[in-house]
């Protein structure tokens, strides 16, 4: 999910940029939870207790993302406490999240390949770019940081892995048969099964609550400028991740339907608790395009309803699984000339 490239990007540009103001009637009661560096993709373990997340957090002695967790209902006893350690410290990390027991989280991870940092991409076409490292695999470490399996051995990029509601199913983005697509597995991970199949980056993916259903964000070259260029970046690592919208199918890869044709990027897409909408992360709105926002939309692709006015960078949002509480990332409450994307929690209403 790349969430480093992202926000190195953005906030650099969004440094000078002027906070927005206005009602967020969905939020009450909003509790920053981390304070400095980039910190994401925090997500919900079963019992809603806890959170894992990604940072580059310099105060915590981080060179690239490393995944923690962190136990909500406290939060950190000073702004620059380090939460408990779940990663190596080794390569770099992505997409965390609590497996159903509680006692262990998954995460991608390159540290295999190299104990230092992967290189940052270079310049390619004035383009913005993500980089899609080949050596990340997916593993599950116990909560003290103790690695005790690697789920995923494919070549290629294995990463952005999230689990079903019912405990029974892992989704996650390779590209072992050459391009980015979905595939499913049991929570073991066996039983690898491809889900999508259309040339274009399928990624960020997340189950329904019952566990029947998919959301994900997609881009879909078209032409065949567009078509070469995808390719061509894919094999140099990289992919473009400006034009996107949001699609579902059902766990079987079936019903595939584009939810969103807003154009621009539309990402970070998560199922709200009853099922019937999809909260996502957008930019369709702005001249800036840096400028993303919190939205939400029906299954059908109609109702949409700006959700986020209070800063300029809003991603990752996930709901609790009592659908009480919605957690996600913004650059709210930033000093003058601060960078930092910091992790929020809300009451939700609905």
């Amino acid at each position: 999910m790349r969430i480093n490239y992202l926000l190195t990007s953005l906030l650099l540009i969004a440094t000078a940029a002027l906070a927005q103001t206005g009602d967020e009637k969905h939020l009450t009661n909003v509790k920053q939870l981390t304070f400095g560096g980039d910190n994401a993709e925090a997500y919900f373990s079963f019992d809603s207790k806890y959170v894992s997340f990604q940072s580059n957090n310099p105060k915590w002695g981080l060179q690239c993302d490393q995944i923690f967790y962190l136990d909500v209902t406290k939060g950190l006893k000073n702004p620059d406490e380090r939460p408990q350690f779940i990663s190596t410290g080794k390569g770099r990390t992505t997409c965390s999240y609590f497996m159903p027991d509680g006692k262990h989280i998954l995460f991608g991870s390159t540290h295999l390949a190299n104990d230092s940092c992967p290189p940052p991409i270079k310049p390619y076409l004035n383009k913005y770019l993500w980089a899609v490292y080949d050596t990340y695999d997916i593993f599950v470490s116990d909560l003290k940081g103790k690695v005790v399996k690697q789920l995923t051995t494919e070549k290629g990029y294995d990463a952005e892995a999230t689990i079903s509601p019912k405990g029974d199913k892992i989704v996650f983005t390779s590209t072992r048969n050459g391009d980015l697509d979905l595939y499913i597995m049991d929570i073991d991970g066996k039983n690898v099964k491809q889900i999508t199949n259309q040339l274009g980056y399928d990624g960020g993916a997340f189950f329904s609550p019952d566990g029947k259903k998919l959301v994900f964000r997609s881009s879909r070259p078209k032409t065949d400028e567009e078509i070469a260029e995808y390719k061509k970046l894919l094999s140099m690592g990289l992919v473009a991740p400006t034009d996107m919208e949001i699609y579902t199918c059902n766990v079987d890869g079936s019903d595939l339907r584009q939810i969103t044709k807003l154009g621009k990027a539309n990402w970070a897409p998560y199922f709200t608790p009853k099922g019937d909408k999809i909260i996502f992360s957008s930019n369709h709105h702005s001249q800036r395009g840096y400028d993303f926002q919190l939205y939400l939309i029906n299954l059908d692709g109609t109702g949409l309803e700006r959700v986020t006015n209070n800063s300029i960078f809003n991603a990752f949002p996930m709901f609790s699984y009592d659908g009480k509480k919605l957690i996600f990332s913004s650059n709210r409450n930033n000093a003058p000339g601060s960078r930092d994307t910091n992790l929020y929690i809300a009451d939700w209403v609905d």
